[in-house]
């Protein structure tokens, strides 16, 4: 069977060059749309880079490897969720045109084949998982709830985006609080230093008597979190413009549909938001000005989305979701050059 290219797929390698066998495997886990992994990406480097610049550190080997490593995690996680979602999101999905063709309602990969691919790709994100300090650690594991439950919240709530927000996004806390340790112990006198224990495989200091964070250390990422679960609203918002009607035939909640003709003033609202909450991230991580003309990059990005906004054009729609890729990457220029002027 020829595994014909998916609605919203556009150009891609996966139809052009994959072997025919892997490509139900890979549109299972949206390779052939890479924006996701995009999205889910840019929080946690944005993390990273917050906490190198707060503390005016230089990538070292372990940074690097933070860099791919939450790379190599995005797109695991990002294949592992999108198959969870298409396994309880089955009998919706062959109801609706851009995504009856997908592989689990199209029968080419059964729900128990589909099953061992998220096990298989959240196994290899646990060892990655695992060379993480441990707050990191915890953040992740913590994680999982918000996944398993984002499927049902198109059935529940007008506002799943919101949901997809907490979970898109935690990659901004998991790397803010992957990179801070190390960042934060440079500070430290040397003889102190030994009394830091970020890691779970270093041997525990005797007593109380250990260094830790306080928790008003990670008020930054909270901030720049914040700024992620308004921007995803928006985004997301954009994207659902796709299937109003479709949802509206099957019964599923947005906020697309929620907001309606409002929808416009709603994506605006929640990018603006955003804006603020980043502006905030800067600021409480001490970033120099340079890191406010990045904001202002930013947020004429996000303003440039809503003028082109139309409530009847799903191609659009999908235009303008795509483009939050480089919306993103703005923003990590500017937490990165922000730290160059402190």
């Amino acid at each position: 069977m020829i595994s014909a290219p998916l609605p919203d797929a556009g150009d891609n390698w996966v139809d052009r060059r994959a072997p025919e066998g892997l490509k139900p495997w890979l549109k299972l886990g949206r390779v052939d749309r890479p924006i996701g992994v995009w999205l889910l990406l840019l929080p946690g480097w944005q993390g990273i880079a917050l906490a190198l610049s707060q503390y005016k550190r230089l990538p070292g080997p372990y940074e690097l490897w933070l860099f791919l490593g939450f790379a190599l995690g995005a797109v695991l996680m990002r294949s592992a969720g999108c198959a969870y979602n298409d396994i309880v999101d089955r009998d919706i999905d062959a109801k609706v045109a851009r995504t009856a063709a997908r592989p689990i309602p199209s029968g080419r990969i059964s729900v128990k084949q589909a099953w061992a691919f998220v096990v298989g790709c959240s196994l290899v994100s646990l060892l990655i998982l695992l060379t993480l300090p441990i707050t990191a650690i915890q953040l992740g594991l913590a994680s999982l709830l918000l996944v398993a439950a984002y499927p049902f919240m198109k059935r529940i709530t007008w506002w799943p985006q919101a949901w997809l927000g907490l979970t898109f996004n935690w990659g901004a806390l998991m790397g803010f609080a992957a990179a801070l340790p190390l960042a934060a112990a440079a500070l430290l006198p040397p003889e102190a230093i030994a009394e830091f224990r970020a890691f779970w495989w270093q041997a525990p200091i005797a007593g109380e008597f250990g260094i830790r964070l306080h928790g008003s250390a990670y008020q930054p990422a909270v901030m720049l979190y914040l700024s992620g679960l308004f921007w995803t609203l928006g985004y997301d918002t954009l994207y659902a413009l796709q299937d109003i009607e479709d949802d509206a035939l099957v019964g599923v909640k947005s906020s697309a549909r929620r907001l309606g003709p409002k929808a416009r003033d709603g994506v605006a609202f929640f990018y603006l938001i955003a804006v603020i909450f980043a502006g905030a991230a800067g600021a409480t991580a001490g970033l120099g000005p340079m890191f406010y003309l990045g904001l202002l990059a930013f947020a004429a990005h996000l303003l440039s989305q809503v003028r082109q906004m139309s409530l009847n054009d799903p191609a659009r729609a999908l235009a303008l979701f795509k483009s939050n890729r480089e919306a993103g990457l703005i923003l990590l220029v500017a937490i990165v050059i922000g730290a160059l002027t402190v």
